[in-house]
């Protein structure tokens, strides 16, 4: 048989695969995702997140020293609100002593260079457990994203990086934009969540933080994952209002959306590995029906193949040390 191309020749061996390789993860493409809790020396492990921990802020620093040590340049911070914080007007989330705006400011000063993102959303401050401000059983919009622009303020006067508003609601973008601008907080980035869906694989996440809905879902302002070009349009919106970096959530069930994403735009496209999707590769490892080395450096690669510059996950120091 005489062939003019023999295209296996190129899989050969591993260091011809490594040689031709398409996609190439390295630990700059990930941020690491950190969950911080009130108190001194706590490490609360998550039970539907196993080897992921809610940390005490001394812990929490240590943990970024380790990550900075890595190679792991990014973090993005969530803290559980204590229960006598929460109301319907978020207003412990712009506290200026607040447990975010005091984790930020640690952190800061232990590892200077560490870019910090920070989580803009009422649902772990809201006694109703949703991104926005209640009224008649209705999440309302105009309210809630003067709730949002106050807290992004509150997190860039504590020395953010990066804000991430994760609430989905309408104008939030431009209206943290401009609040930024005029209070001259013109190095503070805006990574937007813009095509975030209402997923179940989100379930994992609400234990951490205890931030469940307290009823009904978040559908209406969370995206339908039938839809497809609704990312597109929300995405193109995001950037016109001033965006640095756009994000699809979740990551794995979505990755035409990462892929259509990235296509449409011209600034930096994040995807975020949810805590849904790490605990289905952690408990079918535990029952020995899959590798989860191998599951956790194939998933990641899909997410950066279908489009991903940046990787918010869960698995970000495995990861690292899977590559070294």
């Amino acid at each position: 048989m005489e062939l003019l191309r023999r295209n296996r020749i190129l899989r050969a061996s591993p260091a011809i695969r490594s040689l031709v390789a398409e996609t190439i993860l390295t630990p700059a493409d990930f941020i690491a995702p950190l969950f911080i809790d009130e108190g001194e020396n706590i490490a609360f492990e998550i039970p539907s997140m196993p080897g992921y921990y809610r940390r005490s802020i001394d812990g929490t620093i240590k943990e970024v020293k380790e990550l900075w040590s890595m190679g792991i340049k990014s973090i993005l911070l969530f803290v559980k609100a204590a229960d006598d914080t929460k109301d319907n007007t978020g207003k412990e989330s712009w506290n200026p002593d607040g447990l975010m705006q005091r984790s930020i400011k640690a952190i800061k000063d232990a590892v200077p260079g560490m870019i910090i993102m920070t989580d803009v959303a009422l649902d772990p401050y809201s006694s109703y457990g949703h991104d926005g401000i209640v009224e008649d059983g209705e999440i309302v919009n105009d309210r809630t994203v003067e709730a949002l622009v106050k807290m992004s303020l509150s997190h860039a006067v504590a020395g953010a990086d990066i804000i991430a508003p994760s609430d989905m609601m309408d104008g939030r973008i431009g209206a943290i934009r401009q609040a930024l601008e005029q209070n001259n907080f013109t190095k503070t980035g805006i990574m937007a969540y813009s095509a975030k869906y209402a997923s179940c694989f989100y379930g994992p996440f609400r234990d951490a933080l205890d931030s469940a809905p307290g009823f009904g879902d978040k559908k209406t302002y969370q995206m339908d994952y039938a839809n497809r070009i609704e990312a597109i349009k929300e995405t193109l919106m995001d950037i016109e209002e001033g965006a640095d970096i756009v994000m699809v959530k979740p990551a794995m069930a979505y990755l035409d959306i990462i892929r259509e994403v990235k296509n449409a735009v011209d600034v930096p496209v994040s995807a975020y590995h949810v805590s849904g999707e790490y605990a289905m590769i952690k408990a079918a490892a535990k029952m020995g029906w899959l590798n989860e080395e191998k599951a956790i450096l194939e998933s990641l690669t899909a997410i950066k193949r279908a489009g991903a510059d940046l990787i918010a996950t869960y698995f970000a120091k495995d990861a690292v040390r899977l590559l070294l």
